[in-house]
């Protein structure tokens, strides 16, 4: 049996938003993606975190994970972690993606701007939500 590829994905909150990044598809996502052969999935994180917006981040707790279709038949096991900030807010969005957005916490819902935010993303922003973080972080 063939196993999924796996996508490490950033959730990350900054003044009680999170990013999102508008892929090709036309549905919003959260910054990351594959490994490198034997990269530590937090590493990896961190650098397709860097890559797709040239933010800095500090990988933390292990959020969730769910299968996500990403085009009929074809599956990517999604897992996710909560993000910080490690620097600067100024994203420099990559090629990759052909919008970004930091979405206010109280408006994230099924469809963000007129496009989707799968559920399974919407889901783990939610699980992050609940977690405990630092003073300026917290979901009020």
């Amino acid at each position: 049996m063939r196993t999924d590829p796996v996508s490490v994905k950033g959730i990350l909150f900054h003044q009680h938003r999170v990013l999102l990044l508008l892929n090709d598809r036309g549905e919003w996502e959260l910054p990351g993606g594959r490994a490198e052969p034997g990269e530590d999935h937090r590493a990896a994180l961190g650098r397709e975190v860097r890559e797709e917006t040239g933010l800095d981040v500090e990988v933390g707790a292990l959020v969730g994970r769910h299968r996500f279709e990403v085009l009929p038949r074809r599956f990517v096991q999604i897992v996710a972690y909560a993000c910080t900030l490690a620097g600067a807010s100024a994203v420099m969005l990559s090629c990759e993606h052909v919008e970004m957005c930091w979405v206010p916490l109280a408006e994230l819902g099924e469809t963000i701007a007129g496009r989707r935010l799968p559920a399974g993303y919407l889901g783990a922003i939610r699980q992050a939500m609940s977690q405990p973080r630092g003073p300026s972080e917290r979901v009020v």
